[in-house]
Order: structure tokens, then sequence, then C-alpha cells
């Protein structure tokens, strides 16, 4: 059943939020005078707001900024909000070019003063405390001492073209954070300090993932050696799941002709998040942002009967998207990306069951993650996006997002909706999830398509003998390897569980006269099918110790002149645990058993 949850853009800490970012501007404005300022919306977790200045402002300048926010909030100034025309409103804001260019916005019903395109002309407002006066719809709190002054904070300084268009000026942001009690506001500075420790592009390098670079391109990872291994076992971990689930293997190569993604559709929806195409013998090429498509030409080389439903196509296919040079983040947003990706071909009745055990798919990994926070989110598709942003059939659209919800509902599974979020072909079911720091990722999605089998003419026999045209759900649980990855890293913080860590094993010797035996052992860890390897470095043993552990090795064996004559090791746990005279079969049964049933514990 879907969840009613408070909308943040309704919620006391919102207005908070939205009222802060007024102080913080009139506080600028009386610390540089000459100062130009734009817009300053709540954002999740805080605020900001754009200045163009004439001078810079740099982070050293915030402790005097949110001195004055202190006196300004203490000084009990109501909000007061007036309605105006489009010219009083030019005259109010006769010295500040960029507020008429977004009251020429307001009074032209094109875009509300964020820049966001409008459905309808909207009322021009502004907002008034003390002698700040602010273009603004709101919402804000009744008075300034509905700011806790000790629950604010200002974070940090960057730079930020203006709307957001690179062709635009270069702005000066700044950001900052308030809370309803000083405790919300320690509590999330405490969060940040440990999501800094626990950044994916940061724990990537440390630990040897992954690395971009700039003759290969932005957006295009490398996958070292230990990023591989991590990569392979959550394939092999996907084909494992997916064919106890029925599904069979594909592949799909990396390029396709363009009359494909005409066929599909992808070229209207989608041309801008795809590169542009190659031509060669007069035929215009592809590198593929999806592998949908040829799923859709995989199914359709082989007449099916109703008997042959489901079909599940899956794939751990490579494709590429381009995404804006500024839009670019680490693993989370990319330009090539290994997807667990898959197309299940079912007809309205089996419907629910394939939709479901998707669902039922994501748990299991919920599972296995420790991911104890997520959400379920229906998205719906926009009426006024129709032929535009959705494929336009209204009456589709409605049959299928209601087979979604009541999938859902007769699932147990609670889950939110959300309008105007759909994809361009049939409603799904986004997950968001939590990291064990509070990070929230989109990870993976279960969506209908009612559309693009039709333009395919994919067909099935029916039980009465006639040609019926399958539904198709896309789904990938696990996400991409990137993201996957990404989120990985930071939920662990780059501890990762044996049967998922590059090296499982560091064998240690204490001196040269050891190096024997750790080879030896190095061999039986591997013959085992252990990841582990023996340090023959130079370096003193607290030295290799220290080594283990910035690479964070689950298990570190130490051996010395006693060990090696008493075949035995000496084992250092990453948890700081220790176990003396440990017999080498033993501990081989040990992580054996941690890799094969891949538990989280040490």
């Amino acid at each position: 059943m879907a969840e009613q949850h408070e909308r943040y853009e309704d919620s006391q800490l919102y207005r908070i939020r939205h009222s802060a970012a007024h102080v913080m501007a009139q506080a600028v404005l009386e610390t540089i005078p000459e100062a130009k300022y734009t817009i300053g919306p709540p954002i999740e977790n805080g605020f900001y707001y754009d200045f163009d200045l004439p001078t810079p402002l740099t982070e050293e300048d915030l402790p005097q900024i949110e001195k004055r926010m202190r006196q300004i909030i203490a000084g009990g100034h109501d909000f007061e909000k007036k309605v105006l025309s489009a010219e009083e409103a030019r005259q109010v804001f006769k010295d500040q070019p960029y507020k008429l260019e977004l009251i020429d916005g307001l009074e032209q019903g094109g875009f509300d003063e964020y820049g966001n395109p409008l459905e309808e002309k909207p009322e021009i407002s502004i907002y008034q405390h003390d002698a700040f006066v602010d273009l603004c719809r709101g919402p804000h709190v009744e008075n300034t001492r509905q700011i806790n002054p000790s629950a604010i904070k200002l974070m940090s300084v960057a730079g930020a073209y203006w709307r957001g268009d690179e062709n635009n000026k270069m702005l000066t942001r700044v950001y900052g954070t308030a809370w309803n009690k000083p405790d919300e506001l320690k509590e999330y500075l405490r969060m940040l300090e440990e999501a800094k420790k626990r950044d994916h592009r940061k724990l990537g390098k440390d630990l040897d993932i992954f690395v971009f670079d700039d003759e290969v391109g932005p957006g295009l990872p490398l996958w070292l050696p230990n990023g591989a291994i991590i990569a392979n076992e959550l394939e092999v971990l996907a084909r494992e799941l997916e064919t106890e689930a029925g599904y069979q293997q594909v592949l799909t190569p990396h390029v396709t002709k363009e009359d494909l993604f005409i066929r599909s559709g992808h070229l209207p929806y989608y041309a801008e998040s795809m590169y542009p195409p190659m031509e060669l013998e007069g035929v215009k090429y592809y590198v593929k942002p999806m592998n949908c498509p040829m799923h859709h030409k995989i199914f359709d080389a082989r007449p099916h009967s109703y008997r042959d439903l489901p079909i599940r196509l899956a794939e751990y296919g490579t494709c590429y998207r381009y995404e804006k040079s500024g839009e670019l983040f680490g693993l989370m947003r990319v330009r090539s990306m290994q997807m667990n990706d898959a197309h299940i071909y079912c007809s309205e009745e089996q419907f629910e069951d394939e939709f479901m055990g998707v669902i039922d798919l994501y748990k299991k990994y919920f599972d296995l993650f420790e991911i104890e926070k997520y959400v379920m989110r229906l998205s719906l598709y926009g009426k006024d996006g129709l032929g535009k942003k959705y494929v336009d059939n209204e009456r589709l659209w409605l049959k299928t997002e209601d087979m979604v919800r009541r999938a859902m509902t007769n699932g147990n599974v609670p889950f939110v909706e959300a309008q105007n979020e759909a994809a361009f072909y049939g409603p799904k079911i986004d997950v968001q999830i939590w990291s064990a720091v509070g990070r929230e990722f989109t990870l993976a999605t279960n969506q209908v398509d009612f559309a693009v089998p039709e333009r395919f003419n994919l067909s099935f026999v029916n039980k009465n003998g006639e040609d019926e045209t399958p539904l198709c759900i896309h789904r990938a649980p696990l996400s991409t390897h990137e993201r996957m990855i990404g989120f990985l890293l930071e939920h662990y913080a780059g501890s990762f569980p044996v049967w998922l860590s590059p090296e499982q094993v560091r064998v240690i010797p204490i001196t040269d006269e050891q190096n024997e035996y750790a080879l030896k052992l190095e061999a039986q860890l591997k013959e085992a099918g252990i990841r582990g390897r023996a340090d023959m470095g130079s370096e003193r043993m607290n030295a290799k110790i220290r080594n283990a552990q910035l690479f964070k090795v689950p298990y570190m064996l130490v051996v010395g002149n006693n060990e090696m004559e008493s075949g035995t090791v000496s084992l250092r746990v990453r948890d700081g645990s220790q176990q003396n005279d440990l017999q080498v079969s033993d501990f081989i049964v040990r992580v054996a058993e941690k890799v094969k049933t891949r538990s989280g514990t040490l």
C-alpha cells in the first residue's frame, strides 16, 4: 500500500531553511553592498544562495557572516508577504539584474523564481524581513526567532553558473545548513565527517579499486585488478540468483544501427543522453545506451506460445550514456556502465507474479548487503508530458500504473508515489537506499513497458490461438557495477565482507627466514580458492601489518619460527581480534565457509 509522507516542501524544517537562506543573503549584502543576489532555495539538509560579487568571498569570511545572521535572527523580524504587479516588482529590484530577469520570466508565465518551467502563470510576490526584500513565493517561518541560531552553520563556498548553464556567468554559491535543534546540527556534522572518510572516490583511490584518466575520457572508469574482482563477484552473485529464478543469459553488441533506436523510440526521447552517431558506408551507428532494443530482437528471433512465457533474458552488458561534464560524480554518474540488466516478457496474467519476483530479488540483495533503510517509489507519468516526455497513450498509462499499484499492495510492500518520474514507456518502481551513514542512493529500477514491444511487433500465440503482445518488465536490481560498487565502498567504508574483499588473506613473515613457509601458505590458500598473498617486502612486521590494515584485508596470518616449526599460524583479524597457534586447515575451513555463505561477519 502507498504510504503517506509529509512532503519536505510542506515541513517546518523547509520553512526554517528557506528563511535562513534569506537571512544569509541579507548578511552577505550588508558585508558586500555592491553584490547582486539571485536565488536561494532550501535543499536536502540545508540551503544555498547564489551571488554575483565584485570581490571574492572565501570560507574564511563565513564565520563573520554567520555571526551577523545570528544578530538578525535575534532581532525578531516578521516575514511579510506582498503580491505585486510585474511593474511594481521591477521598481523594487531596479538595481538587481538577476531579479529583473526572473520577473520577466514570471510575467511571461514561463519560469518561476528558480528558473524552473511553470505549467501556469504564477503570481509575483516578495517577502520582507527587516530591511531585506526578496522575490519569492515562500513559504517561510513567521518570525526570524523561529530559526534556532545555535542550529545553523554556513558550510562552504563554491562556484555555480547562473541557472546551471555553463554559457552564463559564474556566480558565488554559499552553502549553509539549518536544523530544528543544536543536537540535530551536531549529529549532521558528525555524519558529514564520517561520510568524508567513506567517500567512494577517496576509498577507490586508496584501495586501488578504480581510476579515471584524462586521456581515456571523463566519466569512463578504469577498473584496477581489485575493482575487477569486486565486479566479478557481483556478477557471479547475480548469475547465481538469476539462474535460480529462471533467467537465461544473452550477449549483445556494443553498437547498433540508428534504425533500431528510432524504432524503439529512444532516439526521439533519449537523444540528449546518447553519444553522437558514427557513419560507415552511409549507415549511422550508435553505441548503445541500453540493452532493451537488442533483447527485443532476441525475443523476436523465435516464435513463442503462451507455454513459453515468461521469458527472462539477462545480460551484464556495457552501455554508454552521455552525461554532462558537470553532472559526472565518481562512480555514481559515469558515461560507461556495466548494467545488471534483464527483460521479462510475460502476459498480463503473469505480470503480478513476475513483477513481485523482481521485488523479492531486491529484498534478497538488501538482506545480503545489510541495507536496512530503503524506499520503493512508484514513479508515475505526468499528463502534460504525453507525446513529449511520455508515450502518448493515457489509457495504458492508467492501466499499467494500476497494475503496479495493485501488485505492490497485494504483496504487502510499502511504497510511495511520485508524479512525473516514470520512464518514457511506462511506470516503474525506483528503489532508494541509504548507506550505513545515512547517505541516500538511487540504486535500481523495476519498469513496466507497455509501448515498445508493440513497436517491435513482438507477439506470442495465446491460449485462443491468437497473436498477443507481451508486456515487458525492465529490471536491474544490482544497478550497475559502477553505482553498486560506489555505494558498497561507502556502505562498508571499504571494509568489504570476506567474500567480496579483493584480498582476503595477507600472509606476513616476521623475518626472511619464514619466507618459504609464507609462500607455501600462499599456495595452500590459492588451492582452496581463497584470495591471499604473502608479503615478501623488506619492511618490518609491524609495517606489513599496518599496510594490510590500510588495505582493509580481513585476515592477516603472522608467521615466525614457532609457527613455521609447528605448521600453524597466528591470526590477526581486521576487527582487532587475534588467535595464536591456529591450524592452517582450520583457518582455511573458516574462510571457505565465510565465502561460501557470503557471510557479513568475520
